[in-house]
């Protein structure tokens, strides 16, 4: 893929972008959404690199899109984040991207979208591009983990852990009634927490209906040059961060490991433990 931001230069060759925050809105204690009046070329799963001066450069996933403006949703986990949640009208930040492989768009036949907590993210903007008649799930660990609960006209499924919202149960509950309900699911897209992700390919592989599943490891230049964020032999800022049954079928690292940002390998309790920080 050609990723551009304009018609002439590959964003790879470019510096960032400042951008002002146009708005922000606040989704509790947990999440906070800051939009940016600007005409990104964007296909769903793709991510870009956002830059705090002074703080760091992470990769964030579009949660909204339109013609003339896009928005990033943040979850208040590590430092980075933390600070990111602060920021407000006005505030200037970096933008490189988008970068990578984003989602099939199925034109034809019955899809189903699997979302765990802020893994609705990524699949926000692929949502409203699908029929409402999309299988649309959604689980997380509790209520105030939900993003979104009253934003798209497709109607969704939900579920938490402890039963605060929704059924009392997993994602692979809800999904598992559907794959029994329907003639046929045609293809399922979902982005989460790993284990519930590979739950969810399990389960696609069973009843034999392809799955794009979204990746999440530690990235540094976005573009596949520095190999921070390799799983098995894919690259996922360059090859991903979205890939369909064939290619996590033989991913030996997917729900097994990911890089530190050190380079050294770590089991996936102690990596994603480490991201929060």
């Amino acid at each position: 893929m050609n990723n551009k931001i304009d018609g002439n230069t590959p964003i790879t060759d470019r510096k960032p972008i400042m951008l002002k925050v146009a708005t922000k809105k606040v989704d509790g204690d947990t999440f906070a959404t800051l939009f940016f009046d600007y005409a990104l070329a964007f296909r769903p799963g793709q991510f870009i690199m956002v830059w705090i001066p002074g703080i760091d450069e992470k990769p964030y996933t579009i949660s909204y899109h339109s013609q003339n403006r896009f928005a990033i949703t943040i979850e208040a986990k590590g430092i980075f984040s933390q600070k990111a949640i602060t920021l407000d009208r006005g505030d200037l930040v970096g933008i490189r991207g988008p970068f990578g492989n984003g989602f099939d768009i199925l034109l034809d036949g019955h899809a189903a979208v699997v979302a765990g907590g802020c893994g609705m993210a990524p699949l926000a903007s692929l949502v409203e591009q699908l029929p409402q008649s999309t299988s649309f799930i959604h689980g997380a660990r509790s209520k105030e983990f939900i993003l979104y609960p009253e934003r798209f006209k497709t109607e969704r499924q939900f579920c938490t852990n402890d039963g605060s919202f929704g059924e009392k149960g997993l994602v692979t509950d809800l999904l598992e009634k559907e794959i029994e309900s329907k003639k046929q699911i045609d293809m399922v897209y979902t982005c989460g927490p790993e284990i519930m992700m590979a739950a969810v390919f399990k389960l696609c592989e069973e009843n034999h209906i392809p799955c794009q599943v979204s990746l999440e490891r530690y990235m540094r230049c976005g573009f596949g040059v520095c190999g921070a964020c390799v799983c098995g032999s894919e690259i996922v800022c360059k090859d991903g961060p979205v890939f369909g049954s064939k290619s996590i079928r033989n991913m030996k690292d997917f729900n097994a490991k990911a890089l530190l940002k050190s380079g050294k390998d770590a089991d996936l309790s102690t990596y994603f433990s480490w991201r929060c920080q």
